[in-house]
């Protein structure tokens, strides 16, 4: 992919998840979190999933419910650790990097790297992502924050889609095969069905240890063709 592309791609990216932070700072502050700590959050957290559950929970429970509030936004932020798996050899070796590399480890980061076709884009991507996420996220949870009520309900103007139809870009172009496309379906449905069951972040992980059973034992893979044929 040609580096005005790949720069473009993690603008984008950034610029999108980045217009979702108004929606966090909006809602933590609704749920009784002054604007310092819903920045700190975005700061320090900076996993978006996470924080909506943090403050979700918070919202509902005051600070009674603070255990399962760090326990939902853990829960969420497990995938985050799965997908260090998979950068940490395309990164390479980072040295002092290397915190600021798990910091900047999320959905968007991942799915820019790996959408990329040769090693130095991929590195690139990633960096570059990661960047422009934190910044427009930290920048527009303050704005969402300071704003406050003011701004009304921020799923009124799509925000809320925002960063969910960014990464699903990235994703669909590689869902050329059957085996991509049945993870997908199967993640989706799972996620989906377990959502009204399940305390936050269950479904997610249980679609994601689907996804890792159908890939691992490349269930759908395409055959080779010579496959069968007696020599």
């Amino acid at each position: 992919m040609a580096r005005s592309q790949v720069e473009t791609m993690s603008l984008g990216v950034g610029i999108a998840t980045g217009l979702y932070g108004i929606s966090f700072g909006a809602l933590a502050v609704a749920a009784g979190l002054e604007i310092w700590q819903a920045q700190l959050l975005s700061i320090l957290m900076f996993s978006g999933g996470s924080q909506f559950a943090f403050i979700g929970v918070v919202a509902s429970g005051g600070l009674a419910s603070l255990p399962a509030a760090i326990a939902s936004a853990w829960l969420l932020g497990i995938r985050n650790g799965f997908y260090a798996l998979q950068m940490k050899p395309l990164l390479g070796v980072l040295g002092w990097k290397t915190p600021i590399a798990a910091q900047l480890n999320i959905d968007e980061t991942t799915g820019v790297a790996t959408a990329q076709s040769n090693l130095a884009d991929t590195r690139k991507g990633f960096w570059l992502t990661g960047v422009s996420v934190f910044v427009f996220w930290n920048l527009l949870t303050f704005a969402g924050a300071l704003l406050g009520e003011s701004i009304g309900d921020p799923s009124a103007y799509g925000l809320d889609a925002a960063a969910a139809a960014a990464f699903l870009g990235l994703l669909w172009p590689r869902l050329r095969a059957l085996q991509p496309i049945a993870v997908a379906v199967a993640a989706g449905v799972i996620a989906v069905v377990l959502s009204p069951l399940l305390p936050a972040g269950l479904p997610i992980l249980i679609a994601a240890l689907a996804a890792v059973v159908v890939g691992g034992f490349n269930i759908f893979a395409a055959k080779p063709l010579d496959e069968g044929v007696e020599k």
